[in-house]
């Protein structure tokens, strides 16, 4: 059977330039692609047709001789059999990576096997004391990363040697399979993807063009930084491939648990214990901060639990504002290891307590009528 003129095919002028051979294509390739037309035969026809069409309209080489010689001109070479195939540009996965990248979100097109390429960033997780984290620090550290080769520049020759183009995949640093409407594309593995064959391998890197190598940063931590910032070092990542950029390091702040101190955002708290004379009486106590000691005033009365609000002793945080506060509760203690002494003081005292429990303790009270109550409603 014939085939139709692959311009008539996609439907444009034989003068159409390469952007409109492609939006011709992809508004076909829309219509009348598999995965929109299920079990309709006609449909899955048409695609391979204007799949084949734009293969060869969209490669110069192909279309000049297509242009000169008609289907003749280009039989075997768009929408072809089995095998492996070589270097020429416009095989039917590169229509996927060009056009189908576009339509359903992928890139937009293959890469060339050696073009510069960014080099991967880095994370380093960095835990921080709480005192460093709130008033800032330098820290040093120690980040494992490939840089790029000095003897052989990068290039993975060993120096003096040269490189040729990859013969399994002709420097396309891919290789096809392709058997009628399916393909697949996968690195071709002599050259991993460089496209490049390598006679003499670098005697240091390998043929890698980076080696691995520990590097001492000094990393200035801000005041106020918490758990989860990230600190970034420009071109501290992984170096560049074929001459391309270094990737960043990213440093992650994660606070060390303190002894005392718990953080919650710029707030600082702390529990205070205290002696059960001191919660009824009231006094004063020194209490800590993490810039040094201050006074702490307990009025007479004062319940387990409370919390004592110290103004402007938490933490400045690290994107600006006022420094937080410290919160300090009281936590009431109980006395141990009595002398049998001091027992007797302490049943003397309850018992000067007895016959005016409610004026006393007012809570422990209101809850044991509560739970009277609750009692008295169960009866039937």
């Amino acid at each position: 059977m014939s085939k139709r003129d692959y311009y008539e095919v996609l439907g444009i002028e034989r003068g159409a330039d390469q952007k409109e051979v492609k939006k011709a294509y992809r508004r076909l390739a829309q219509k009348f692609h598999p995965d929109r037309n299920p079990d309709d035969e006609t449909a899955q026809q048409k695609f391979q047709e204007v799949s084949e069409a734009y293969e060869v309209l969209s490669d110069s080489e192909k279309r000049e001789a297509y242009d000169q010689f008609g289907h003749a001109g280009v039989d075997g070479q768009a929408g072809g059999g089995g095998g492996f195939g070589g270097g020429g540009a416009g095989g039917f996965s590169d229509i996927f990576g060009d056009v189908f990248g576009d339509i359903f979100g992928g890139g937009g097109g293959r890469r060339h096997p050696n073009a510069p390429q960014r080099g991967s960033d880095l994370r380093y997780n960095l835990e921080l004391d709480l005192e460093d984290a709130v008033a800032g620090t330098s820290v040093d550290i120690r980040v494992p990363r490939h840089v790029e080769c000095g003897r052989c520049d990068g290039g993975g020759a060993e120096p003096g040697s040269t490189k040729d183009t990859c013969p399994t995949c002709a420097g396309q640093g891919q290789v096809r399979m392709q058997q009628g409407f399916f393909a697949v594309q996968q690195t071709c593995p002599t050259c991993h993807g460089s496209g490049q064959h390598i006679k003499v391998p670098c005697h240091e890197c390998h043929g890698e063009g980076r080696v691995r190598e520990t590097r001492t940063l000094s990393v200035k931590i801000p005041a106020g930084v918490d758990t989860g910032d990230r600190i970034r070092l420009n071109a501290e990542g992984e170096s560049g491939i074929n001459g391309g950029p270094p990737g960043d390091l990213y440093v992650q702040v994660a606070i060390k648990p303190h002894k005392i101190f718990r953080r919650e955002g710029r707030d600082l708290q702390c529990d205070v214990p205290i002696n059960f004379v001191d919660a009824a009486l009231g006094g004063e106590l020194e209490v800590p901060t993490l810039n040094g000691r201050v006074k702490l005033k307990i009025p007479p009365e004062t319940q387990t639990g409370r919390l004592f609000r110290m103004r402007g002793k938490g933490v400045k945080p690290v994107r600006g504002g006022p420094p937080g506060d410290l919160l300090c509760k009281v936590v009431l203690e109980t006395p141990v290891k009595l002398s049998d002494e001091q027992k007797d003081l302490l049943r003397q005292f309850q018992d000067s307590l007895e016959g005016s429990k409610s004026h006393h303790s007012p809570k422990k009270t209101s809850f044991f009528d509560g739970v009277k109550k609750f009692f008295e409603d169960m009866k039937p």
